[in-house]
């Protein structure tokens, strides 16, 4: 019989990533173990090599580094201050970067009493420095600000220019992590307000998925350490960014206007793209991808009429009840950030892909393009999304196109209107998009034209529904009276006061 060591972790407490330590869950702990992940699953340290609340000797004083890391080939008794070779020092959000006990000068003055650190992180979450420790010309110690620490193998050169191949797919919270601190950076940078500062960072994130599509050619989305310290390189890096965003321009026009660009000053585009540069976007697991947008999307965008986003494990729960299948056409009647289509649509593809794997074998390269020429179709036929909101809208396009891209079914309206009231502009589109005449949208009782519809929409009582020729078209927005001799309700043409708009959705979707 098999025995199992089971661990209980007491409330307020976590289990270290690296050293399995019982530690306080403090904001503090919560970034520090996330970096822990990261510096093992993305920069592929050992967790031999890496020690936690490491004690230097800084004077007569002994602070404890939160995370040092030593080479691969030493022992343990040779883990020796002297043997250090990068610092990271991980805060609360609330301490800031200029902070003059905790900030990043405590860093480096840990980086100066260690005789063979080269490089150092400082981070808070939504802010992030990275130092390389040089000589100067006087033998002086300086600290030049470089894109990131280096991965195990010790490559340089990739921290300013990623290869294809060894792209990194996020881990854990790292992906959030990163947004935020774009976002930060911009918001903080460049004069913006949260939500015009999410849409910079969305043009970027269109940029780098653009780039990593552009398998013809060598990656472009870049910007060096170099470039980064100097107003001639951020340009440098500005040109070439704006060669990329002018090819998703012209393909997604309905996202972008041909005249829009990147607003960002030089000096912030060269900090957020050397942020993204080193990740894959397209490739990424999609629960980590979609945590990551949808918060960021959830905290800039989220409007006040009961637009709350559905936690992502009730939204898988949702769809494999569903079980959406690659002939069905699926709606998202108020689809926010688009997280209950990215996960149908995924698992629709995940479907078509065991379906070519069982029939044709794994290493069949015709019919691996066969199927991406399928999924392409499917995505782009099969997934419809609705949103009030045209903000949430253009961020759902942005979160199909990184999963797979099914952006062209997601239109502005709102979808409880009598059918005939709808914009023109969107019902072209929409008729467009199911093959049929605008005329045949005539009506409520004319509508039925989805399989499947996964959705949470807006509720509350705070923005009811009063418009009576909106009302007339749900029985549910009737008044019903009950016949006392057979116990049956009868609906009446008297309409209701008000009603919540969780249920004319409800009515709406089975319409």
């Amino acid at each position: 019989m098999d025995t199992q060591n089971i661990i209980t972790i007491p409330d307020g407490k976590v289990r270290d990533y690296i050293d399995n330590k019982l530690r306080n869950d403090t904001p503090e702990e919560y970034v520090r173990q996330t970096i822990e992940r990261r510096l093992v699953d993305e920069h592929r340290y050992s967790r031999f090599q890496i020690a936690v609340e490491y004690i230097l000797q800084v004077g007569s004083r002994k602070p404890r580094a939160d995370l040092v890391i030593f080479d691969n080939n030493l022992d343990a008794t040779q883990h020796t201050q002297e043997k250090v070779k990068i610092i990271i020092e991980c805060k609360r959000e609330s301490i800031k970067a200029g902070d003059s006990k905790d900030g990043i000068r405590q860093l480096q003055s840990y980086m100066s009493v260690c005789p063979n650190c080269e490089f150092g992180m400082w981070t808070n979450s939504v802010e992030k420095f990275v130092f390389r420790k040089v000589l100067n010309d006087r033998n002086e110690i300086e600290f030049v600000d470089y894109n990131d620490i280096p991965s195990v193998e010790g490559n340089i050169a990739e921290i300013d220019r990623p290869v294809r191949d060894n792209l990194k797919n996020a881990s854990d919270d790292n992906l959030l992590f990163v947004f935020r601190t774009c976002h930060n950076h911009i918001y903080a940078n460049d004069g913006l307000q949260k939500q015009p500062a999410f849409f910079e960072l969305l043009k970027l994130i269109f940029c780098k998925i653009e780039d990593e599509r552009n398998i013809q050619g060598e990656l472009e989305f870049f910007a060096t350490s170099a470039e980064k310290r100097s107003l001639d390189g951020q340009l440098t890096v500005k040109n070439r960014i704006g060669k990329i965003f002018s090819r998703v321009k012209s393909k997604y026009g309905k996202i972008f206007a041909k005249d829009d660009e990147i607003k960002l000053q030089p000096r912030s585009l060269a900090n957020v793209v050397s942020e993204l540069q080193k990740y894959d976007l397209l490739h990424t697991n999609i629960d980590i991808k979609g945590k990551a947008y949808e918060e960021i999307v959830g905290a800039n965008l989220r409007g006040d009429r009961g637009e709350f986003f559905t936690p992502r494990n009730v939204m898988k729960m949702v769809v494999d009840m569903i079980d959406p299948q690659p002939n069905e056409r699926v709606l998202d009647s108020s689809c926010g950030t688009g997280g209950f289509l990215v996960m149908a649509m995924n698992r629709v593809i995940d479907t078509l892909r065991q379906k070519y794997f069982k029939r044709f074998g794994s290493n069949n390269s015709i019919w691996q393009s066969q199927l991406q020429d399928l999924i392409s179709e499917t995505a782009r036929n099969n997934f419809f999304g609705f949103d009030l909101n045209p903000d949430l809208v253009k961020a759902t396009k942005m979160n199909m196109v990184m999963n797979n891209d099914g952006s062209g079914n997601i239109l502005q309206t709102n979808s409880l209107l009598p059918p005939h009231e709808w914009s023109d502009d969107f019902k072209n589109q929409f008729a467009a998009a199911l093959k049929i005449e605008t005329v045949e949208l005539r009506s409520h009782t004319a509508i039925a034209h989805f399989d499947v519809i996964v959705t949470n929409p807006p509720f509350g009582s705070n923005i009811p529904f009063k418009d009576d020729s909106i009302l007339k078209q749900y029985e549910l927005a009737h008044v019903w009276k009950m016949d006392k001799s057979t116990g049956k309700w009868t609906i009446t043409d008297k309409l209701q006061s008000s009603v919540p708009p969780e249920i004319l959705f409800i009515e709406r979707c089975t319409q």
